[in-house]
């Protein structure tokens, strides 16, 4: 990868102070943070956190001293900061309401407990690997073990203490935290049925592959403006949510090169969503990682280090646009031009989550199966673990939509294999809203949220199972705790982002404002918010009940819900 040539390296977040002159913008009293600019004068506490000492030394830290002298001793500015680099947040303290989250000290928040993520890049996980992580859960994290919508799973109830003992046993069987959170290049998504679907364009793994080893826990791109998210998929169903990561190589077929990956930048939710953007620029496999690297130099180096709420990448591709961003990506780090490419086609289906029994190239079958809302345990990896180990050939994936999927299954094997999940309450053949429902973490554990979601989600999804046990059309319901956008909101049928609102009694409840009509696939595109339009979590299931039987009355044939939606008065949807 070639860096920036005026870019200084400092793999130790060491930066110098060029006296080189700073190019102001217009309108700002100071720069934007760039280094490429030769603003390395750190402008907010993130940033002198990480010039003070780089994340990944945290672990030294961690394993010498914090893990032997306890919660207490565990500095600040690596409680809140550092020890994101690998994969542990401070969880919130219980019972502290939703009315509280944003005025109280990160001190009064913090639980002595820890949230740890472990992150399995393109959601590829072996039975041995998932019967070390079901242990894990039932020994040290109180049984927790969440499926998340980046394919990882996630631990809460952490101690400090047993965190060197969680990793060894992690790394053990080639798993690892390392750059889970923090200002990082974090998991990399990848189609969890690379390498056997049969309507496969390219296998992405061995970029993957590639892209970890070379550059996952190096220091080279481990002092990011803000975090990273990548997306590699040869899948046509589009199944990895290309277009709201910082960077998706999504596969095409070139009319005259061949199997190979369309580049996009830029995308990403939070409080202001934007979809990525292509360069049209065709990528071949080998040259994925080294494409890779000059992307997220740009980022490292080009990136807005100002103000947290700019430092994404989707702000600095907006900025310049697709064009100028390519030409620097080609000028200033590929040293070579890009090859032009096609767009992806349009997927051929709405669901994206592989659910179901699946013939593979060889002729064996995978099967997707759902939990609610990405709520497992870890007895139930354990029990999933053994299930694929007696039926398939000890592979197993996560989805991006908190789904798993057993791979290699013998046609012979089906019947049981599902009989034996759906035991354990996990449905291959799930109703709409079992299949649709995401939600992120939410109050019982999260730091940022408002309301509750996952025990929200769950409940939601029996009382429409119940009330509607007809209806059987794709529909995404996403429930997320606070504004930031971890389950998708924005591009759900029906997103529900919590905040307290005020019930009929005047009272602050918890509740959801409403976006409907979002979508990634067929219909890309963020939900309308109608005007006014918020639910107490109480009346969650009647307005979900009843803007669903409006659909089913209204809509065309072979209209979907963002369709019908996008063209329904504010009546209609309130």
């Amino acid at each position: 990868m070639a860096s920036s040539p005026d870019q200084p390296q400092t793999p130790e977040g060491s930066t110098p102070e060029p006296g080189a002159a700073v190019r102001r913008k217009a309108g700002r009293h100071r720069g934007e943070g760039q280094w490429a600019m030769g603003h390395f004068t750190p402008l907010n506490a993130n940033e002198q956190t990480k010039k003070d000492d780089d994340g990944l030394n945290v672990r030294a830290r961690i394993e010498t001293v914090y893990a032997h002298r306890g919660f207490d001793s565990i500095d600040g500015a690596d409680l809140r900061g550092r020890m994101r680099w690998w994969g542990l947040y401070t969880q919130r303290r219980p019972g502290i309401d939703g009315g509280r989250t944003a005025i109280l000290e990160p001190e009064e928040l913090d639980d002595r407990f820890f949230m740890m993520r472990v992150r399995i890049d393109g959601g590829r996980l072996t039975v041995a690997q998932l019967k070390v992580i079901g242990e894990i859960s039932q020994e040290f994290a109180r049984g927790t073990a969440d499926l998340t919508d980046r394919q990882n799973i996630q631990y809460h109830w952490i101690r400090i203490e047993d965190v060197p003992e969680i990793w060894r046993r992690l790394e053990a069987v080639g798993l690892s935290t390392t750059e889970a959170c923090g200002d990082t290049p974090r998991v990399v998504l990848g189609s969890p049925v690379a390498g056997i679907a049969a309507d496969e364009i390219i296998d992405g793994t061995p970029a993957i592959d590639e892209i970890n080893e070379r550059f996952i826990g190096s220091k080279e791109f481990s002092n990011l403006p803000r975090k990273f998210k990548t997306a590699i998929s040869g899948s046509p169903l589009l199944d990895v949510v290309h277009e709201i990561n910082d960077i998706a190589f999504v596969g095409v077929e070139h009319p005259e090169h061949g199997p190979g990956f369309d580049l996009w930048v830029g995308g990403g939710l939070s409080t202001n969503p934007k979809l990525g953007v292509r360069l049209g620029a065709w990528v071949p496999l080998a040259e994925v990682p080294d494409v890779w690297a000059g992307v997220i130099g740009i980022f490292r180096d080009y990136g807005y280090r100002r103000l947290r709420t700019r430092a994404r990448l989707k702000f600095l591709v907006a900025d310049w646009g697709a064009a100028k961003f390519r030409q620097v990506l080609q000028d200033e780090y590929l040293k070579r031009e890009l090859i032009d490419g096609p767009a992806p086609e349009q997927p051929r289906q709405v669901w994206r989550d592989h659910i179901g029994v699946h013939r593979q190239q060889d002729g064996r079958y995978y099967v997707g199966f759902a939990a609610r809302v990405g709520r497992i345990d870890g007895a139930t990896l354990s029990k999933i673990a053994e299930l694929a180990e007696g039926h398939g050939s000890g592979r197993l994936t996560t989805t991006t939509d908190q789904k798993m999927i057993v791979l290699d299954v013998e046609e012979s094997r089906v019947e049981s294999l599902t009989a034996g999940l759906e035991a354990l309450d996990l449905q291959v053949t799930p109703s709409p809203f079992r299949r649709g429902t995401m939600a992120c973490t939410g109050i019982e554990f999260c730091k940022l949220a408002i309301v509750e979601t996952k025990a929200r989600g769950a409940s939601l999804i029996d009382e429409l199972e119940r009330r509607l046990p007809e209806f059987d059309e794709p529909v995404t319901i996403n429930i997320n705790g606070c504004p930031n956008s971890c389950a998708r909101i924005q591009v759900a049928d029906i997103g529900l982002k919590g905040q307290l609102v005020t019930d009929a009694d005047g009272q602050q409840v918890e509740g959801y404002q409403v976006h409907l009509g979002g979508g990634l696939g067929l219909d890309p595109g963020f939900g309308r918010k109608i005007r006014g339009l918020k639910v107490t979590a109480d009346e969650l299931p009647d307005y979900v009940e009843r803007l669903l039987t409006r659909f089913g009355s209204e809509r065309a044939a072979g209209e979907r819900f963002a369709q019908w939606a996008a063209r329904a008065d504010e009546e209609a949807l309130s």
